[in-house]
């Protein structure tokens, strides 16, 4: 006689995304959600997206905020901001995005692009400046345009607070609008995280101005930029910024070459043969109270 087969449970999938699992002394839920923020905390934002789109239920719990903003301070490398006015997924996808300050404006004399990374303003104070030989100084004259045309330094106040990202711009010659033309400059290309997402820089209602220039009319090694906060000028971490020989390039490498920390970002990259710098600082300030929101530092050759 045959062995009779016992009856088993068929199978059946999940119709509540409450189901608990009991032991004798606990019940887990395997839908806890205090439990998956936790572990969506350990996720990019590419295996967020996908998460969330698996289920309601997960789209509910990825979509707090408390996990974009965790994402995104630990994929930028940077504190706590505090207070932002945007969500931060959106503050997350326009960091990671792959978009960049020219590909909204001047696209035409855009060549290529590296991201650098990201830093911080605790205060409202930054020294931007072509030189970066140590000790940095805080030189005081008349007027912005003074500073840069004899030092090539300037303080510039009234900064937005926050995280600012950082890009390295390789852009066409201005002086000329032929796209055969070889020559090229380099941007230092520094902005606040909600830039991009605010309404006066969507509609071009913001623009970049002119601080001032500097000529350099002798040969320069190197094309150098900072920017760098000034509350946290002496800081250990933007002394690493100033120690040169342990990030920039050797005499022959041509490759750009950046370094960032938590309060300040510089660029070098060394230069053959010429006849000098021409370096132009410009900023670009909000429409409602005038705080400055992007910063690049320009540099072409004579």
């Amino acid at each position: 006689m045959g062995k009779r087969m016992r009856k088993t449970r068929p199978l059946c999938c999940c119709v509540s995304p409450r189901l608990k699992y009991q032991t004798p002394n606990s019940i887990f839920s395997w839908y806890e959600e205090d439990l998956w923020t936790e572990i969506a905390k350990f996720l990019d934002g590419k295996s967020l997206v996908m998460l969330a789109s698996t289920s309601k239920w997960f789209h509910c719990v990825i979509m707090e905020e408390c996990v974009w903003k965790h994402a995104c301070l630990r994929d930028l490398h940077v504190p706590d901001p505090g207070k932002v006015t945007s969500k931060w997924i959106n503050l997350y996808a326009t960091a990671f995005n792959g978009c960049h300050s020219y590909t909204f404006r001047q696209q035409d004399k855009h060549i290529d692009w590296m991201r650098i990374g990201a830093f911080s303003f605790d205060s409202q104070n930054a020294l931007l400046t072509e030189n970066l030989i140590p000790p940095l100084k805080i030189l005081k004259e008349k007027t912005l345009e003074k500073m840069i045309e004899l030092n090539g330094c300037c303080v510039v106040r009234n900064i937005k607070s926050g995280i600012w990202i950082a890009d390295l711009q390789l852009v066409r010659c201005p002086v000329c609008d032929l796209n055969t033309c070889d020559g090229t400059m380099q941007v230092l290309d520094a902005r606040h995280i909600e830039l991009f997402l605010s309404e006066g820089y969507q509609d071009g209602s913001w623009d970049y101005e002119l601080l001032g220039s500097h000529h350099e009319k002798k040969q320069a090694s190197g094309a150098s930029a900072g920017i760098f906060d000034v509350k946290h000028i002496k800081d250990r971490s933007t002394s690493a910024v100033l120690d040169l020989k342990s990030w920039i390039g050797k005499p022959n490498d041509w490759q750009p070459k950046a370094m960032i920390s938590r309060y300040a970002v510089a660029v070098n990259t060394n230069l053959q043969e010429n006849e000098g710098l021409h370096v132009k600082f410009h900023v670009m300030k909000s429409g409602k109270n005038d705080e400055i929101v992007s910063i690049r530092i320009s540099e072409q050759l004579q």
